[in-house]
C-alpha cells in the first residue's frame, strides 16, 4: 500500500499516544500508511468493539516513549495463525497500544489513543478514509467512507 492514494493533510510532524493509564506511550512521525476503520473478527474480539480505528505507519515512524527497559511495561500477544504480528499490552491496565507486522515492515496504532490534548495536535489530517474487512462487521455503517473485503485498494470493494 502507498501513502500516494492517502490524503494525510496538514499532520503535525510528531504524534504521541499512550494506553489508558499512560505507562506505556509512543510517539509516531510523518505520513500513515492506512488510516481505517477496521471490523476483522480479530479487532473485533481482542478489542471488544464492533471495529476500531487503525493508523499504520512505517516501522521506522514508531518509537517508544516510556522509560527503558521498555519491555518492563508491555505484554506481547502473537496470535494463532500470524505469527508475523505482535501485539502489544500494557501490564498494568491491559490496554493495547499496538502491533507490529514483521511482513510488511508497520505498525499499527489505535486512532482513540492518540493524545487530543487541548492545544495539542490537530488529528484532522488522520482522519479514515474507508472501512476495512466490512464483510465481517456487525454494524452497518451509513457514512461516506467506501467498504472493502480486505485492505482498502488492494481487495474488492463492497460499497
Amino acid at each position: 500500500m502507498s501513502s500516494a492514494r492517502y490524503c494525510f493533510a496538514g499532520l503535525p510532524p510528531r504524534i504521541s499516544g499512550a494506553c489508558f493509564c499512560r505507562s506505556v506511550s509512543y510517539t509516531v512521525t510523518g505520513r500513515p500508511v492506512l488510516s481505517a476503520y477496521c471490523h476483522c473478527t480479530r479487532c473485533q474480539v481482542m478489542n471488544g468493539s464492533a471495529f476500531i480505528w487503525t493508523i499504520h505507519f512505517p516501522a521506522a515512524a514508531f518509537t517508544w516513549r516510556h522509560p527503558e527497559p521498555h519491555d518492563d511495561a508491555l505484554d506481547t500477544y502473537v496470535t494463532d495463525g500470524k505469527p508475523w504480528k505482535t501485539r502489544y499490552r500494557c501490564k498494568r491496565c491491559g490496554c493495547c497500544v499496538g502491533s507490529y507486522n514483521t511482513k510488511t515492515e508497520q505498525w499499527s496504532v489505535w486512532g482513540v489513543q492518540l493524545d487530543k490534548q487541548e492545544g495539542g495536535a490537530n488529528l484532522d489530517g488522520l482522519k479514515p478514509t474507508a472501512h476495512i474487512f466490512y464483510d465481517t462487521r456487525l454494524v452497518d455503517v451509513n457514512d461516506q467512507l467506501s467498504k472493502w473485503d480486505g485492505y482498502e485498494g488492494t481487495s474488492t470493494r463492497i460499497l
